[in-house]
């Protein structure tokens, strides 16, 4: 009985110990100053719209949750959002870049 019940707490510490490695990290919004600038040339001007390949309006994204920011340029990254300058954009980024921007504009106003 002891072995399997160290088994599995074993077992139970590789599990939190993944999850916890899977966690983004932590956002510094002073650090993302110096990358906004990819992101103000579209996202910083009122209603701002793309003509190619079609006519789509730009969102601001000050204020924005800082999860929700997060997730998409993951997503974008990974393929799984569509939109080509973005998904070019988001491959540059590491997981910090990500997390940093998520806080400066999740701060925003």
């Amino acid at each position: 009985m002891k072995k399997h019940l160290g088994s599995a707490l074993v077992g139970v510490a590789l599990v939190a110990g993944a999850a916890q490695a899977q966690q983004a990290p932590a956002g510094n919004a002073a650090a993302a100053k110096a990358k906004v600038s990819m992101c103000q040339g579209c996202h910083g001007i009122e209603a701002y719209r793309v003509a190619y390949p079609a006519v789509y309006h730009v969102p601001k994204i000050a204020g924005q949750s800082p999860a929700y920011i997060a997730k998409a340029l993951e997503d974008y990254k990974t393929g799984q959002r569509p939109a080509a300058t973005m998904q070019a954009i988001a491959k540059q980024l590491s997981a910090q870049d990500i997390a940093d921007l998520a806080a400066y504009y999740g701060a925003a106003k």
